[in-house]
């Protein structure tokens, strides 16, 4: 079973999104193991990422995927290694030597969203990955 690491600068604060960011986690159960590691604001990101690990940066600059082809990256990162990292920076973006650390960067857009959104958004998205690599309905 693939594992999922979740690294993010921050927590939810808000309890919508805390809610959102649960049900998902609890979605992926059934496709892979899930963790989500919680940096405080400030702290290094690179002591963290697994050399063994697909790590993926989330950054604005980033390839721009369709579900169907995220979900392609999360079957390509299964068969390279049984671990896939995500990253999200603080509000002010990932720094420069932790993209370069990484194998892959990630855009959902070239517009910016919140640090915080973007995590809620990043799991729906692992989800129907998995649903999609399933072929389950979830994607229609």
């Amino acid at each position: 079973m693939l594992n999922i690491t979740l690294i993010c600068v921050g927590n939810l604060k808000e309890s919508w999104l805390r809610e959102a960011a649960a049900e998902y986690e609890k979605r992926l159960g059934a496709y892979c193991k899930f963790k989500t590691m919680e940096l405080k604001d400030g702290a290094p990101i690179l002591p963290h990422l697994s050399p063994k690990a697909f790590t993926v940066a989330l950054c604005i600059e980033g390839e721009a995927l369709s579900s169907p082809e995220f979900a392609a990256l999360i079957d390509k990162a299964a068969q390279y290694s049984s671990e896939l990292c995500f990253v999200i920076g603080p509000f002010d973006g990932l720094p420069e030597e932790v993209k370069k650390a990484c194998k892959m960067r990630l855009s959902f857009s070239r517009m910016t969203f919140p640090h915080q959104l973007m995590r809620v958004i990043l799991l729906e998205q692992i989800y129907r990955g998995f649903t999609i690599l399933a072929g389950g309905k979830y994607h229609k």
